[in-house]
Order: C-alpha cells, then structure tokens, then sequence
C-alpha cells in the first residue's frame, strides 16, 4: 500500500472539558506532561515505576536492542504483591476491591484484605500441585471473581496464566492449552447467558482428551448438587482451597519475568500467543487507568470487558487494583433480562467510570434513549471506549443520554501494546470520533510504506516509534512472528491499522489496514463509510467490505443491522445511499446494501469483515475460533 488513503468523514465538533473536570483531572495540562514525557521517556517511565513497589531497584530504565526491549533492568517485582499486599498492608485492606453481580442479580462482595486471603489459599493450592514459576496455568471461566482469584494467585508465585475465553469451543480451547502445555485447567461446571446455561465442563472435557500435558482439571461448582468429578485428576475448587493457609509470600520476580500468555486470533494460521512480563506491564496498566479514566479514591469503576480478553486483564482486573480502586464486575449481556441492565447496576452501585464498547453502544442505541432515561446516572463521571473506532454518531449518544457533561476517553491499544497508547485525558478537549493524542510517553505517528511522516490529513498506517513498558515482550514459541510487528514499517511497530491525524494532531482511526477499499483509484477506510450509514437514524449498525469490480477495481458492500421500528425497503435502501453520498461524496456510495439481522463478531465485540468478504466471495473464512454467533 503506498498511495495515501483518502479521508472523507468531516467531523467538526469540539468539545471543552468542563471547568468542574478540568479541576479534577490528575494531568491538566496535556501539552506540557506531553513534551516532557517524550523529552525524556526513560525519566518519565522510571517517575511512574517509582509510585509502585520494587524488592529491589533496576539498574537501568530501558535496554533497548531492536526490536527485543527489556524494562527496569535488574530489577525485581511481583504484580500481585502491588494489586493486594500495598493496599493490604495500609487502611484500604477493608476497603471493597470487587463487587460482583451475576447474571440472575446474585451479590459477592471481596474487599482488599479477603481478596489477598483468597489468592493466597490459591497460591497454596497451586504450589500443593507441584507448580513453579514458569509452569503454565489455563483459566477457562465465566465471568466470576474465582476469574480474578486464579489469575493474581499465577501472578503471585510466577507461574504463567493464559485465560481462555469462555465462549470459546472445545477445539479452539484444545489448541490455546496444547501451544501453553498448560499442566492445569481451571474451569467451571457451568456459565450463565441470557438465561441460558452453558455446559463449560463439558467443553474442557472434549479439550483435555487432546491435551497431554493437562495433570489436574480444578472445577468451580455452581450448580447443586454439584456436577461429579472423576478423582483424582478432578478437584473441587472449593475443597482445593479449603485446606490451605492464607498466607502466602509473593515470589520476587525479575521485572521480566513472564505474567501471561494472551491468544489473539491470527487473520490466518493458529492464534498468536502475545507474552507479557511483570515489570513493564504493571507500570503501564497502572498509569494509563489511572490518568485516563482519572481514578480517585472513592470512585466506583465498571469495565464491561471480559477478563478473557486484554480490556480485561488490563482494566478489569490489573490497572483498577494496581490503583486500589473499588471495581464493578457484572456477568451478563447488556440486553438481558432488558437493554437497561446496564444502566440499572451504574444507578444502583453509583458508579462513577464506565469503560464499554461502541458496539456495547451502538447496541443499546438500538433500543432508543427511553430506557437510560429511566435510570440516575448522576453518579458517572468518566465514560470510556474500546475495540474499535467508535463512530461519531454513536459517540453523541451515548454523551448526550448520560447527561452530556460526562467526557469519552476513546482509547486506541491492542493485546499486544497491553495497555492504552492514543487516548484523551479528561482535561483535553474532545472531537467526536477521534481517540485524540498518543499518551504520555508514547511516541504515535502516521507514516507511508516507508515509514515518512505524512502531512496531516493524508491516511496512512498508525505506528509507535519508541518502545514502551508495557509492549509484548515476544509471541510465545515464535519470535519471528513477534518480529513482523517492528520489521514492516523500518524503525516503528505497526499496529495494523490506518489512521490521520488533523490539524490538532487528533489521530483519526479510519479500520484495518486489510479493510481498506480501492475504488476507482480512491483508498477508503470501511471506518469512515460505517460511521457515515450509523449516522442515518435507521441504523443501528453497519460493517463494509471491498467487492472486486471490473472497471473500478473494487466496489463497496455494506451489510446494516436496523434500529427497532425500521423496515427493510427499496426506498429504506435509497435512503441510505443517498445519505453517504451527502455525507461523504459519491466515491463512497455503497453499490449494495444487505440489511441483516446480526453481524458477525468476536467475543469482544470487534466486527469480523474478513468473513463477511469470505462468504460473499465463497472463500475459506479462516480461524473463526473468536467469533461469537
């Protein structure tokens, strides 16, 4: 791809954070943290590190031999130890870490000092098994605090977990244990969705067949009586722990020393294993979570995400603990048992942060502005987006039904980045649609092929220039493929994704590099002509592809999912097409629209175009192991 990629979305509105915001954010002035942090990176990251406790100090910030980075040389840490111990040991070890809802409305609450304890006891388990640090632990559960138990009790003693989607298939869960050699899986009997249950031990016993490295299978029962256990390879979670004392050291680790192992599907080919370390990740999850969402004390903070995915590792479970924050943990959908599940939990727990997705949004835009209506949502605060661009119409919503005073840090990462890398800070202004300024420290830019700045406005590949702590450090068992990351653009990691930046510097997120469109010579990003098709008030969602066509190379496909009260119809159809031609120009008309009724996505909520183009074009669809429906 080396001709620039035109940029069509005119987005004009900017909006100023209020006074009472600007006030109370940790970094209020942005331009100035900014230069300082990328005058002297290693400074500005070592500031950050010293905030959080080392068993003993690094030698050296950064050791940088491209593209293999290592952070805080020397020294050693433990992430556990600063999500639990560093508040355990002070007044906020009564202080709530988790409240937890289930999907039927049932209630458990940890506070910091019961969540240490039941780590440790976990710990204990673990180690009874003959573990050690290095050894490989599989996490395959709902969405329950036991989740968040068994992770940190990995992370205590240094041995690695890979958390593994609930939704997941037996086969793709066969392969995710087989590439870790995982010698324990923990699971669960059962998992709860839209008042359905989901056989998750029947899942893993399908996996385990094909698994030879698997020991010991740990089930958390929910259901009574409880599902039978075939002894001695089957334990119980509870009577696992039972036995154990709740006291356990933390393992001081090298700040390099592996957390976890992370599968992302790989367009082709078997998902990727994205490695992260100690050290590095835990300065920046801790950071990011705190300046971005701009965590205080008594704060009351709600991630949708699942841990099974980096959104919530990252800010479920390590940044919000990292900063001792009381966090909201809720399983279910966002629809069920009505589209104001949500909105109901913020009101009744008064939360103050709420990160989601902009299909989350998009989703209950679908259902109208009646049902947050009914609910106080004068508690909240911070809103937050992640997964993909979140387009500007569904960004003015999801403002304007909480109130329109509460600013949306739309924040840009990856798994493999780890924590949050283009993002807005609360005292920065806003413009719908865009995820603003790379954070501090992070050096962001959008380049050609060849890795020259392109001037602004000009479309191109989204790049970071400077390592940063909490980069993958490889992927697991294939460090070619880790090097790809660094070695397509000269001198930059790519991130895969097309991108402008304004005259502000904003940084615009037009899709993947792999969606763009070619027609007539034109280069479009499928960001831009969904965001143009949600902004017609029939659509609740659209996703586009690239068609081949014989004299303008390619044609554009959208596929649209309608709101409630809206029919298909020839003149429905017309509408929409002569809705993108006002907002965008005539290049990018669809030359067809499907309206359809569900779009195919990962568990994470990130539309899978890949497959739509390979059904329409009768071709293989690939890894589909992500995929919800």
């Amino acid at each position: 791809m080396d001709e620039k990629i035109d940029t069509l979305l005119k987005e004009g509105r900017v909006i100023q954070p209020t006074a009472k915001t600007k006030a109370a954010a940790h970094i209020q002035d942005y331009e100035q943290a900014y230069q300082a942090s990328i005058a002297d990176p290693e400074a500005f990251w070592g500031g950050v590190a010293k905030e959080l406790d080392w068993f003993s100090p690094w030698n050296k910030v950064l050791d940088w031999n491209y593209p293999w980075a290592k952070w805080f040389v020397g020294a050693t840490c433990n992430i556990a130890y600063n999500c639990l111990d560093r508040h355990a040991n002070t007044w906020r070890r009564n202080k709530v870490a988790i409240i937890w809802v289930g999907e039927n409305g049932e209630e458990r609450i940890f506070t910091y000092g019961e969540l240490l304890r039941q780590v440790n006891r976990c710990a204990n388990a673990l180690k009874a098994l003959g573990l050690q640090k290095g050894d490989r632990v599989t996490i395959y559960l709902p969405k329950i605090p036991e989740q968040v138990v068994a992770m940190l009790a990995c992370a205590r003693i240094g041995v690695i977990h890979s958390v593994v989607y609930s939704g997941f298939s037996a086969p793709a869960l066969a392969s995710r244990i087989q590439d870790a050699e995982a010698r324990v899986v923990i699971t669960a009997d059962v998992g709860y969705d839209r008042g359905k249950t989901i056989n998750l031990k029947g899942v893993v016993d399908d996996a385990v067949r094909t698994c030879p490295s698997v020991e010991k299978v740990v089930v958390v029962r929910r259901e009574s009586p409880g599902v039978a256990l075939a002894a001695p390879k089957e334990i119980d979670w509870v009577e696992w722990l039972q036995a154990q004392s709740a006291v356990c050291q933390a393992e001081a680790l090298d700040a390099e020393t592996p957390l976890y192992i992370l599968y992302t599907s790989g367009t082709t080919g078997k998902p990727k294993g994205v490695v992260h370390v100690h050290g590095g990740y835990m300065v920046g999850t801790y950071i990011t979570t705190k300046y971005v969402f701009d965590l205080k004390e008594e704060d009351v903070y709600f991630c949708v995400a699942d841990p099974g995915w980096v959104t919530g590792h990252s800010y479920i479970v390590y940044g919000p603990l990292l900063n001792g924050a009381t966090i909201l943990m809720a399983e279910g959908k966002p629809d069920y048992p009505n589209p104001g599940r949500w909105w109901d939990l913020i009101a009744r727990y008064g939360v103050s942060i709420f990160y989601t997705t902009p299909t989350a949004v998009r989703l209950l835009m679908k259902y109208g502005e009646d049902w947050p209506k009914k609910y106080d949502l004068s508690t909240l605060r911070i809103l937050g987006s992640v997964g993909e661009p979140i387009n500007p119409e569904a960004w003015e919503w999801f403002y304007r039904v909480t109130g329109s005073d509460k600013p949306i840090m739309d924040t840009w990462w990856q798994t493999e980045t780890g924590s949050i890398l283009v993002t807005p800070l609360p005292s920065v202004p806003l413009k719908p649609g865009s995820a603003t300024r790379p954070f501090l420290g992070i050096e962001a830019d959008v380049v050609d092929k060849q890795g020259n700045s392109l001037p602004n406005n000009a479309g191109g590949f989204a790049v970071i220039k400077k390592p940063w702590p909490s980069m993958m450090r490889t992927i697991y068992k294939d460090p070619d493929r880790y090097k790809v990351y660094w070695n397509t653009i000269p001198n930059c990691y790519t991130a895969g994704d097309v991108c402008r930046k304004d005259n502000d510097g904003y940084m615009w997120f037009m899709g993947r590099a792999d969606d763009v469109i070619k027609v007539a010579g034109n280069r479009i990003g499928t960001a831009e002509v969904e965001s143009a098709l949600v902004s017609h008030e029939a659509v609740a969602e659209a996703a586009v592809i690239g068609k081949p066509h014989r004299t303008a190379g390619e044609a554009i496909k959208a596929f649209v999912i309608l709101k409630q009260g809206y029919q298909d119809s020839k003149e429905l159809v017309q509408s929409l097409k002569d809705h993108v031609l006002k907002e965008l120009g005539k290049i990018a008309v669809p030359q067809e629209i499907d309206i359809v009724p569900s779009l195919p996505k990962t568990r994470s909520g990130k539309i899978m175009r890949r497959v739509l183009k390979a059904k329409e074009l009768g071709q293989d669809v690939g890894d589909i192991s992500t995929i919800e429906d």
